[in-house]
This record gives C-alpha cells, sequence and structure tokens, in this order.
C-alpha cells in the first residue's frame, strides 16, 4: 500500500538518493526519481525542507519517490467547470442526496432478511 510520507533528503548521488522519513526511518530514492525531479530533490536539501513522498514499502529498505504535481490550469479551469455542470445530478426531485437514497435503498432490502 502506498501512502504519503514526508522527509528530508540527507544525500543525493549517482545511484539515487536517500531520505530521513519524519518517523526517522530511512529510505531510498531510485536515480530514476532524482533524475526526473532534480530541482525538488536539490531543493529540499540545500534548504533542509520537508518534501512529500510517496511512499513503497520494500524488505530491506523502503523505497520513496516525489509525489507528481500537476500544474495545468487549463485542466484545472475544465474539471471546474466539470463540476459546476454536475452538482445538480447529486439530489433527485425530491432535493434528497444520491448517498442517503442509497442507504435508505439498502436499508429497506436489509428490513426484508430480518
Amino acid at each position: 500500500m502506498n501512502e504519503r510520507v514526508y522527509g528530508f533528503v540527507i544525500n543525493v548521488n549517482a545511484y539515487g538518493a536517500i531520505v530521513r522519513l519524519e518517523s526517522g526511518e530511512l529510505a531510498s530514492a531510485p536515480a530514476g526519481d532524482v533524475e526526473a525531479h532534480r530541482v525538488e530533490y536539490d531543493r529540499g536539501m540545500s534548504a533542509r525542507e520537508a518534501v512529500a513522498f510517496v511512499l513503497h514499502p520494500g524488505s530491506r529498505r523502503p523505497m520513496v519517490t516525489i509525489v507528481p504535481r500537476i500544474d495545468e490550469p487549463e485542466l484545472d479551469a475544465q474539471i471546474a467547470r466539470y463540476l459546476e455542470s454536475t452538482a445538480d445530478w447529486e439530489n433527485d426531485a425530491d432535493g434528497v442526496p444520491a448517498h442517503e437514497r442509497h442507504f435508505l435503498r439498502k436499508k429497506k432490502r436489509a428490513a426484508h432478511f430480518e
């Protein structure tokens, strides 16, 4: 299971990077991820600031990779327009939200088995 963790880059070399997680555990970052996100690794190491990583648990030492950042204003605007256009899908004619309709339907079905 991959989870988001924060850590401090303590070493960057040709083979990857070593990261000290906030839990105190050491983790390694693969060379490919370091090369793809060199600016973030260098900034994290020089500024000594926490960096967001995705933790990939391993047998000997956990592996981490940088959390990808998506910075596309056009995509953000398109998603916002879509969410605004679908906002009325949530409620039915009676104004009952979808999750409540689902719960009530399941509750009625469960009553048949009691």
